[in-house]
């Protein structure tokens, strides 16, 4: 479990194999403070670590992982924001993001407004059905809170500490990005659909109470 505040900005210089494909990553995550099988989202897919390195990291993705992220379209010199995963006690900042990137979402708008950046990524359909303004939707592993939806686009705001601290600044129409639905919006969706199949009685205010809802 991750919350989309990014840690480090890391620096791929491996990037070889098909599937699965092995990643370098050098970034400034103190290796010691890093073990074996620990979890890490680079751009927003979580990875394992297999292999530690003096001021480096390396992951290994499988077909699945290829297929569903931009993790192999990386190359030697990208960068990519990364997170460990959240620890028992620490402070939630972002939102809880699982770090199971949901689809690839394409960059259509990209427009400056003052000192904030506004992107709008048009999102897969599974996705964009749960999105919503002032909802949370994670972008290339980074938490944001929607300002918009357009059909299929969602748009967020983005401010210089942001645009800092992450690689969303070097984004431009086109590009593909890693896209992750708001987790609670997806287990909400799920129990709707559940509730209202043929013979299930639909979505009551009983059934709420039963749950601890009212």
């Amino acid at each position: 479990m991750f919350t989309g505040l990014v840690e480090s900005l890391g620096r791929v210089t491996s990037a070889t194999g098909n599937s699965p494909r092995r990643l370098e990553v050098q970034c400034d995550i103190p290796p010691a403070e890093v073990q074996l099988g620990d979890s890490i989202a680079i751009d927003g897919c979580c990875l394992t670590v297999v292999s530690i390195g003096r001021d480096s990291f390396a992951f290994e993705a499988a077909t699945e992982t290829l297929e569903r992220t931009t993790i192999g379209k990386l190359k030697v010199g990208d960068r990519v924001n990364l997170e460990r995963a959240l620890r028992m006690g620490d402070r939630l900042g972002g939102h809880l993001v699982a770090g199971h990137v949901d689809g690839v979402g394409t960059v259509k708008v990209r427009e400056q407004r003052g000192s904030a950046l506004y992107l709008g990524i048009e999102l897969p359909e599974e996705v964009a059905r749960i999105t919503v303004p002032r909802g949370s939707v994670t972008y290339a592993g980074v938490s944001l809170t929607v300002t918009d939806v357009e059909d299929r686009v969602a748009f967020v705001g983005l401010i210089p500490h942001t645009l800092e601290v992450t690689t969303l600044n070097h984004y431009q129409v086109g590009d593909p990005m890693n896209v992750e639905g708001d987790l609670i919006g997806r287990y909400v969706e799920k129990l709707l659909l559940a509730q209202n199949t043929p013979g299930s009685g639909g979505l009551t205010i009983d059934y709420l109470k039963d749950k601890g809802f009212a």
